[in-house]
């Protein structure tokens, strides 16, 4: 190093004397050696296979070609000769393992305030491998987009940070344009050995549709091959979920009146209200009962690149059940004043694509309550009122609450709107409390969600839609998704 004297520090300026130079050793400073993992919240594997092209590249392309690969074009890009033979199950099969417990730099996008599993991050990781499985099942001639989440349910909660295995595979297609994935995500086995029931944290099935990338119009795709017993039961359950969805679509509000039964609980609710306002009754609005209309908590946000799909020009699925998730649970946070636990998403649909550039709208209600443990009423079991609603329950009891995001997407300049899908999600909050609809939409709001409401109680039973999805990937069958929240550690 050279001496204070001749740098002027602390005396006057000297002049050097004549010396042969004494080598200096460069020095680089590190700031860290991990390696270099992508950050939107998508594990890096599974993002380089989502985004092919750098972003510059595709908009350098699209505005040489003159072309909006977002528009529909009436020259269809989908070969006709394509091979369509039935493919097996194990060939879409895909497996990836998440190092959460060896790198704590990746650890970082999977983990909330409270050092615990940030649900959110793993829905985008969940969505992205459906695609991966998509894309093995269909090729790539084809564009397959997310046209609905059927069902996501915590099967057991995490009880130690440890490295996570995503895997599925196509588990029902019949050669139409539509196929579904069946996915668990779970701790990760010793290598050499299989998943464990009781280490499979989440199941979840997606509803993937494949289109002709010009025309937009749905193609066909390879049927399903079926060859053991554990594929048949996979088979037989996608193809039980296919009958079920068909069979609601049939009986919706849009399409169908509230039964007999839910009017009854309609007229309840309206002439209750009406006793809350009359002056001369002694009957008022329990405090732990909220008008729906002061549960809703909205959002906006302008659609960046960075979670483009693989075709460059669309938003993927995965960031938006990211978002709608983080909004539902602040929007069940401020209802309840409590923090939410995480119970399901329920069957949710994705309507329009969103592009990249486009201002996404998402609006969160508490679409429905139901009180859960030994001091809740039948009639709020079910979600009614009672002439007890002053009275406290017993210690011990909670509520499971339903967010219903209902999401909207404008093009920049606000000149068209689109609905892009609807979003259900289920928590448990460890008060009591009451939602209650005025409004005619906001009672047709309450009875859709009470429907799906019985319909989660029904799968819980063992006699509902959903049935047993593990044993994907060599994970032991048993009973799955029969737990009310209680225990789970899983947030947001």
């Amino acid at each position: 190093m050279p001496s204070r004297k001749l740098l002027g520090i602390g005396s006057r300026l000297l002049k050097p004397q004549a010396r042969s130079p004494i080598p200096c050793p460069k020095i680089t400073r590190k700031l860290h050696v991990s390696p270099r993992w992508q950050t939107d919240g998508v594990f890096k594997e599974l993002t380089e296979m989502r985004v092919r092209t750098p972003w510059i590249e595709a908009l350098r392309k699209k505005r040489e070609e003159g072309i909006d690969p977002t528009q529909r074009s009436s020259t269809p890009a989908t070969p006709s000769n394509r091979d369509l033979a039935p493919k097996r199950m194990s060939d879409s099969y895909h497996r990836v393992v998440i190092p959460l417990a060896q790198d704590p730099w990746l650890l970082d996008n999977y983990l909330n305030a409270n050092g615990q599993i940030r649900l959110g991050t793993i829905f985008m990781d969940l969505d992205a491998l459906s695609g991966v499985i998509a894309y093995k099942h269909t090729g790539e001639s084809v564009t397959t987009v997310t046209a609905a989440v059927d069902r996501i349910t915590i099967n057991h909660h995490l009880k130690e940070l440890c490295d996570l295995e995503l895997s599925g595979q196509v588990t029902f297609a019949t050669g139409r344009s539509s196929m579904e994935i069946s996915i668990q995500v779970a701790k990760a086995p010793e290598k050499g050995a299989s998943v464990q029931q009781e280490d499979v944290l989440m199941t979840c099935a997606f509803t993937m549709v494949s289109l002709d990338p010009n025309t937009k119009k749905p193609v066909a795709i390879c049927p399903v091959k079926v060859e053991t017993e554990e594929e048949k039961h996979l088979f037989a359950l996608g193809e039980k979920n296919y009958n079920i969805k068909k069979a609601r679509a049939k009986i919706g509000l849009r399409k169908q009146t509230p039964n007999d039964e839910e009017s009854d609980l309609i007229h309840a609710m309206w002439l209750r209200q009406l006793e809350y306002h009359d002056p001369n009754s002694p009957l008022r609005k329990p405090p732990h009962t909220h008008y729906m209309a002061s549960t809703t908590l909205s959002s906006s946000q302008i659609m960046q690149p960075q979670y483009r799909n693989r075709h460059n020009f669309m938003i993927f699925g995965g960031y938006l059940l990211k978002t709608t998730f983080e909004l539902a649970f602040c929007c069940a946070a401020a209802f309840s004043h409590s923090r939410p636990t995480f119970l399901s998403l329920d069957p949710s649909t994705f309507d329009n694509p969103v592009p990249v550039g486009s201002v996404l709208y998402l609006k969160a209600t508490v679409a429905y309550t139901e009180a859960v443990g030994n001091g809740a009423s039948d009639a709020q079991k079910t979600g009614g009122l009672n002439d007890e609603d002053n009275e406290e329950r017993k210690q011990g009891s909670g509520t499971r609450v339903q967010i219903r995001i209902d999401s909207k997407v404008r093009d920049i300049e606000h000149g068209s709107t689109k609905p892009t899908g609807q979003f259900n999600y289920t928590f448990l909050v460890d008060r009591d409390i009451n939602v209650m609809p005025q409004t005619y939409e906001e009672f047709m709001i309450w009875v859709d969600a009470r429907r799906r409401a019985e319909r989660v109680r029904g799968s819980i039973d063992g006699d509902g839609g959903g049935g047993d999805r593990t044993g994907i990937g060599g994970a032991e069958k048993g009973e799955a998704g029969k737990n009310d929240g209680r225990g789970l550690r899983i947030t947001e």
